[in-house]
């Protein structure tokens, strides 16, 4: 399939009047074709059943140096598969990526690829562990976006287990950043692990909800289960110095 084969495709699910409202939405200066996400869905779900990898990572990059919004979503759509033999080129990919991030909805898009490469491969963490240093807010919060599976297990392994408290450590250094994306990421993150591991956010929002904006603080202890009488205990098999971010 040709890049232009693609894009025919795609547009014949654009919905007059659409684009507009899409390019005032996401606020960013691109084109807009007015393609609901449902036929994206399944468009690129026909495309992954009908080429191979090699195949969807050429049209995939080709989609996303288009530029257009749509194409972008395609293009991380067409590579988020749980199950690949050799991915490598897939990650590649979606690492290469990050430089071009600057919408929350396409950086959500690339990252759910990039998660299922990650539970593939856990040891790709400490390359994620690099973004965290990065100048752009959009790839710091990457890093939060591309580790969330690691928030779901209710009874880690040690590796899975690894991987969320250090993540935990990269959140307890971001609450410090004022901007409003990477408060979003952290209280995103704490909030789907408060699901599975209570304890662990309430330890941690212990230490740093004070350095919280409110909006965030208020996200992150969404789905925290009440309890008659709050408790600022360490988890047992806590081993961060998530603490030691009191300290000026």
């Amino acid at each position: 399939m040709t890049l232009d084969d693609a894009i025919a495709e795609l547009k014949t699910h654009i919905e007059p009047g659409r684009a507009d409202g899409m390019a005032g939405y996401h606020k960013v200066q691109r084109e807009y074709l007015g393609i609901p996400n449902p036929a994206l869905n399944d468009v690129t779900k026909a495309w992954r059943q009908m080429l191979s990898v090699p195949e969807r990572v050429d049209l995939a990059r080709a989609l996303w140096d288009t530029n257009i919004f749509e194409c972008r979503l395609a293009a991380a759509k067409l590579l988020t598969q749980a199950r690949i033999k050799d991915d490598q080129a897939i990650w590649d990919l979606i690492v290469s990526w990050l430089p071009d991030l600057d919408s929350w909805a396409i950086a959500d898009h690339a990252m759910m690829a990039g998660q299922k490469r990650l539970v593939a491969h856990p040891e790709r963490s400490e390359q994620v562990a690099e973004w965290t240093k990065s100048q752009s807010h959009w790839v710091r919060r990457a890093a939060m976006v591309v580790t969330l599976p690691y928030t779901k297990q209710n009874h880690p392994k040690p590796e899975e287990m690894a991987i969320r408290q250090r993540v935990l450590e990269w959140a307890a250094a971001y609450v410090r950043d004022p901007e409003w994306f990477i408060q979003k990421s952290v209280a995103w993150w704490l909030r789907d692990l408060s699901k599975h591991d209570p304890d662990r956010v309430r330890y941690f929002m212990s230490n740093h909800a004070k350095y919280m904006k409110p909006f965030a603080r208020k996200e992150a202890e969404k789905f925290l289960p009440k309890v008659v009488e709050s408790t600022n205990a360490k988890p047992a098999d806590a081993d961060t110095p998530e603490g030691d971010a009191d300290v000026e």
